[in-house]
């Protein structure tokens, strides 16, 4: 009359079960959206790099990325050089 078809054991195995598909869900979502987790992490530590930096180091690397057009770049080095 437990139930359960396994008795105190199908509790445990029920317990097992949904542990898995918990865990498996996780997993899929972490696979699917990698950069959520890492796009926090890399971003503040890229953060402090900037401060070991000097100014024209971190315009290149902002001009290789595409953040600033030519234009931009070549305003702000002039800035910077002054």
């Amino acid at each position: 009359m437990m139930g359960f078809g396994f008795g105190g054991f199908g509790l445990i195995l029920m317990t097992v079960f949904w542990v898995a598909i918990i865990a498996l869900a996780v997993w899929v979502l972490g696979r699917i959206f990698p950069k959520v987790v890492g796009s926090s992490s890399s971003h503040s530590s890229e953060g402090r790099n900037d401060l070991s930096q000097s100014p024209q180091e971190i315009l290149k690397r902002r001009y290789a990325r595409g953040e600033v057009s030519k234009a931009e770049f070549d305003e702000m080095r002039l800035n910077l050089v002054d």
